[in-house]
């Protein structure tokens, strides 16, 4: 009596696993048969599990695509800077020398469809307001992100290139002869801001002749590789929020084209520059750069540039800039440079700027550029003297 409680307990398992398992449908097999599948004895278990599967399978389907994709990629860059400008004053003619912090912050995503062809988006934001940043035209977007602009780009050929797109530059494909490795904003322009650095809209030039609303731009640019180091580009560029529409007589439009011969030793390029500065006026701007490049350890590259502006009512004007970079001094590089502070007539007095500065990395994601700077002052202002010290990181 005490042994048939237990005997009982182990049976009750081992028919409720002959039932799983369908033993009546195994006995029927002789020795000598072999079993093909599993399915065989158990079919609704395993349609069941199969479903199952299947159903994960979908859901991790649905995840793949709605997440990045595999052609799509995503790079990051920001800038800190921590500087301080003498004689600095605002809009409002107070003194703002104090030691400012400031930063800026962007991200461009690239994604091709063809493994030629590319969408960018490049997304911007920053609070650089101080003298400093504004030396070194930094984003000023109050620490709000904006999309600074969307481009596509797609090969035409073997050797040519378009692109289309919004709130981009003109000179976006250009092949401006210049290798200075610039720290103010306005030497990075190499001379040639108008003409070689152009801009898409009359918004992204900074006048404020147009009332109307253009914030954005319609932008339209190509260019041409003939392979032995000869390149043509242009474009035109509309102001896309206008209510007149795009390149009519109400808008404010730009248009530019450049030929350009660069070897790795030294380079030419000549561009040339339409911008509307109202509905009734007009400016043309030519551009002149190159440079050379000194071989031999410890010798420098020397850029030149030089600018022409020619408006439809008033004097023409002109600009110059001169720099040397050297690539290889201790763990960095230096540069050294001058350029006037805008364009000026033969009746104005020509200001000049010169700066010097030091780049050297620290990792390969971040780099720190300590860089001085003159920029002289019309009439008994003081001149603006500046130190600033910006760390980049990139990722």
């Amino acid at each position: 009596m005490l042994v048939a409680p237990a005997t009982l307990g182990l049976l009750a398992p081992m028919t409720a696993t002959a039932n799983e398992l369908n033993i009546t449908d195994v006995s029927g097999y002789s020795s000598s048969e072999e079993v093909q599948s599993i399915s065989e004895f158990y079919p609704k278990e395993l349609a069941i599990t199969n479903s199952r599967v299947d159903g994960l399978e979908a859901r991790m389907n649905d995840y793949e695509a709605g997440s990045f994709s595999s052609t799509t990629s995503a790079s990051f860059s920001a800038d800190f800077v921590v500087g301080a400008v003498d004689g600095a004053n605002n809009t409002a003619g107070a003194d703002v020398e104090a030691v400012s912090f400031d930063y800026q912050y962007g991200m461009s995503l690239t994604t091709s469809f063809t493994g030629d062809d590319s969408l960018d988006l490049v997304i911007e934001t920053g609070n650089g307001n101080s003298a400093s940043a504004t030396a070194l035209d930094m984003n000023s977007m109050g620490d709000q992100m904006i999309l600074d602009g969307i481009t596509y780009t797609f090969p035409l050929g073997d050797k040519a290139t378009i692109m289309v797109g919004d709130s981009t530059d003109v000179s976006a494909l250009y092949s401006t002869a210049c290798t200075y490795s610039a720290f103010l904003d306005r030497l990075g322009d190499c001379g040639s801001g108008n003409a070689a650095g152009l801009g898409g809209g009359v918004a992204d030039q900074g006048t404020a002749n147009d009332t109307s609303d253009d914030s954005s731009s319609a932008t339209i640019a190509a260019s041409y590789d003939f392979g032995n180091g000869f390149t043509v580009a242009g474009g035109l560029s509309g102001a896309g929020g206008d209510p007149d529409g795009l390149f009519t007589k109400e808008t404010l439009d730009v248009y530019g084209i450049q030929a350009a011969y660069n070897t790795d030793s030294y380079g030419v390029s000549v561009s040339y520059a339409l911008t509307d500065t109202s509905t009734t006026t007009e400016t043309t701007y030519w551009g002149l750069n190159g440079f050379y490049s000194f071989e031999g350890e410890g010798l420098p590259s020397i850029s030149v540039g030089y600018e022409s502006q020619d408006p439809s009512a008033g004097a023409s004007a002109e600009g110059y800039f001169a720099g040397l970079t050297w690539d290889e001094v201790g763990p960095g590089s230096f540069s050294v440079g001058l350029s006037t502070t805008a364009n000026f007539t033969d009746a104005q007095e020509e200001l000049y700027v010169y700066e010097a500065s030091y780049t050297y990395p620290i990792n390969d994601g971040m780099t720190i550029t300590p860089g001085v700077f003159i920029s002289e002052s019309a009439g008994n202002a003081d001149d603006l003297t500046g130190f600033i010290v910006k760390t980049s990181f990139s990722f």
